[in-house]
């Protein structure tokens, strides 16, 4: 057993633990890492007793790490500092409060055996122990999680318990990127939402209707991928009740338990769907074992959780998990509940401008009713409901409670999240049309960890930056790729977001990124014929993307590139190819011979087809005898799993390489 682990058992720190254990017999060296399991139990054994743990574990967190600090040469006050953890927090609130990078915490996390990401919860005892390691001494608060407030909905929407009704569940359908959220709700509704999404890729909140046995469901679909974290967060805050999707062939991955920390946050009744069973790598009962060992033990394994095996593909099991959603709605409806007389309330799930109709938000409405010429206010944005459009692009005259619609009238674009609310008079209407709305134009600096900001404060102006003007279709695909950009630095090179916009780019955005030396990316929106002109005159670098992994890909070759060093393709091996076993839309199964070097799973790879590169693809898995291994020398045949747009065919030959990153050299 590691060491740190029997220490987290014991609710100590390792360097306690070390320090006792001769004391009680078991002398095994201060550098020791792992303990003999029989001894590791002998230990929980002796120190269960009370009388040893008061002897033994009665010096208080302070003394213990004074005494540590006061071995290494350090003062008290130097040495010694304390930290705020609640019974819950998320790893990156605690690398803030900690003021440390939150890499460096991560890797003391992984050398405690626990594998979580940024935002990820973790309990007090482990961040505890953790924090003592790192030199702080722990005070346990009952302060929220995290710094921001977080408004009471039923308040703000005007919710009177007393005279509320029962209203259509709200449901949001959660997961891991490419498990099948999208095709789920395909199945549900009977439409083709995901042929439209660019790259096979949910990058905006849709929100949806559908009606099953005389009862309305309204769905939110929201991203899987990582970049849309924010997104996600906030697909959970307005929903009744969560299905966390799981595919059968791929298991529990970092988002499915980034998704369940958002829904256990927002205190959400869910289910389990475990979609792809049709699939031939299908294996439910692993996904299963993965369910229970993140605290969610199946219903027909003893445990609590609602699981729903289901195919969307086929439609599978579709009729089972809405009978499951309607039973938890009713196990739950004391809290599903609306006053449909009182004036309307709302949450804005998503903004866009649109170049004939201007500002467009979709609304999903939680109380009363919204009707077309209501008096509108959004945070400080006004408006009169000029059209709504439901979730079809049907014209609608009102709104009920748990109905999404798209407004049209608004003066200036809302925030996503924003309450919506009706004014009741002319007066508040004129007073808020003349509040100056803020620009969204704030600069934003991203890519410097927290420690690194803190350090660099002073000559924070001299650092090397890529310098970005930011366009794009709507405010949430602007949050989650400033959200991703934070992750982008190289030797302290950071990513500054100079501007920040919705609609096209346009011949204004072009002068502003000529005189401050910046490139100009826009997201799902296009480049004016103007614009196009002048940048080519002023030598200004602009760029549009569909698929957010794209303009990521882009930013970090031009960090890469100003941080002194490039990128080098390293061929690693090369394989032709025997067999396809089939053939998916962006996925491919197929069996080859090693040739030279070796094929392993996460690395990359060049095809070539008589003679000539005609693509490339993702190896994202290599197998061996149909288990899964990380590499395949030489002569050796394997099964891959390749990603991509471009169809692999027998006899291809496939140049596997890796990307490593070396300092340029001058000159």
């Amino acid at each position: 057993m590691n060491v740190t682990e029997l220490a987290r058992k014991l609710k100590i720190t390792p360097n306690k633990l070390k320090e006792i254990m001769p004391l009680i017999g078991f002398d095994i060296g201060f550098k020791a890492i792992k303990v003999d399991p029989k001894m590791a139990q002998a230990i929980l054994e002796k120190m269960s007793d009370p009388a040893m743990r008061e002897k033994y574990l009665s010096d208080s967190v302070v003394e213990i790490k004074k005494e540590t600090s006061r071995e290494k040469g350090g003062s008290d006050t130097e040495q010694f500092r304390q930290v705020e953890i609640p019974e819950r927090i998320v790893v990156k609130e605690l690398a803030r409060r900690m003021n440390v990078a939150p890499a460096n915490l991560i890797l003391e996390l992984m050398k405690s055996g626990v594998m979580a990401p940024l935002n990820q919860y973790i309990d007090f005892e482990t961040a505890s122990i953790i924090a003592e390691d790192m030199g702080y001494a722990v005070v346990k608060t009952e302060e929220e999680m995290e710094k921001e407030k977080e408004i009471d909905s039923k308040s703000m929407l005007g919710i009177k318990e007393e005279t509320a009704s029962e209203r259509p569940p709200i449901i949001v359908v959660m997961g891991h990127v490419d498990h099948g959220k999208t095709k789920l709700l395909d199945a549900i509704r009977q439409t083709n939402i995901m042929e439209g999404e660019a790259g096979g890729i949910t990058q905006h909140i849709g929100a949806y209707q559908v009606e099953k046995d005389g009862r309305l469901l309204t769905f939110i679909d929201t991203p899987g991928h990582e970049a849309f974290s924010a997104m996600r967060s906030r697909g959970a805050k307005v929903a009744d009740i969560a299905i966390l999707l799981v595919a059968a062939d791929d298991g529990v991955q970092p988002q499915t338990i980034e998704a369940l920390a958002h829904i256990r946050k927002a205190e959400l009744p869910f289910i389990v769907a475990i979609n792809k069973i049709d699939k031939p790598g299908a294996n439910v009962d692993k996904v299963k074992t993965d369910l229970a060992n993140i605290g969610l033990t199946p219903e027909d394994w003893g445990g609590k959780t609602i699981c729903v095996e289901v195919s969307a593909k086929e439609k599978i099991n579709i009729p089972l998990l809405l009978e499951n959603l309607f039973l938890t709605a009713d196990l739950n409806k004391d809290t599903i509940v609306a006053n449909v007389d009182a004036p309307a309330a709302g949450t804005i799930v998503e903004t866009h401008i649109d170049k004939g109709e201007g500002p467009v938000a979709t609304v999903l409405i939680q109380n009363g009713v919204l009707r077309r010429n209501d008096l509108v206010r959004i945070g400080e944005v006004p408006g009169k409901i000029r059209l709504m459009k439901n979730w079809k692009g049907e014209l609608v005259d009102e709104a009920v409670p748990s109905m999404p619609v798209k407004i049209l009238g608004l003066k200036a674009v809302p925030g996503v999240g924003d309450i919506l609310q009706v004014m009741g008079n002319q007066k508040e209407m004129r007073r808020l049309t003349k509040t100056r709305v803020k620009e969204f134009s704030k600069a934003t600096t991203v890519g410097l960890g927290t420690a690194e900001k803190n350090k660099e404060d002073e000559d924070d102006e001299q650092k090397p930056r890529v310098r970005i003007i930011l366009k794009s279709d709507v405010l949430g695909s602007v949050e989650a790729i400033i959200e991703s950009l934070d992750k982008v630095h190289k030797r302290g090179v950071g990513v500054e977001i100079i501007k920040q916009g919705l609609g096209n780019i346009t011949e204004k955005d072009i002068e502003q990124a000529g005189g401050l030396s910046a490139v100009v990316l826009g997201f799902n929106v296009k480049i004016t014929p103007e614009a196009k002109r002048l940048a080519v005159d002023k030598k200004v670098e602009a760029e549009v993307f569909g698929v957010i992994y794209d303009l990521l890909d882009f930013i970090e070759k031009k960090v890469v590139e100003l941080a002194g060093v490039e990128i080098i393709e390293k061929e690693i091996g090369r394989l032709r190819v025997l067999a396809i076993f089939r053939t998916e839309k962006k996925e491919q199964i197929i069996g080859g011979r090693v040739e030279s070097g070796k094929a392993i799973g996460g690395a990359r790879a060049k095809v070539e087809r008589k003679g000539e590169i005609i693509g490339q693809v993702e190896v994202r898995g290599v197998e061996s005898g149909r288990t899964k291994v990380k590499e395949v020398a030489e002569g050796q045949e394997c099964g891959l799993c390749i990603e991509g747009k471009l169809s692999v065919e027998k006899n291809d030959q496939l140049k596997i390489f890796v990307v490593e990153e070396e300092k340029k050299h001058e000159g």
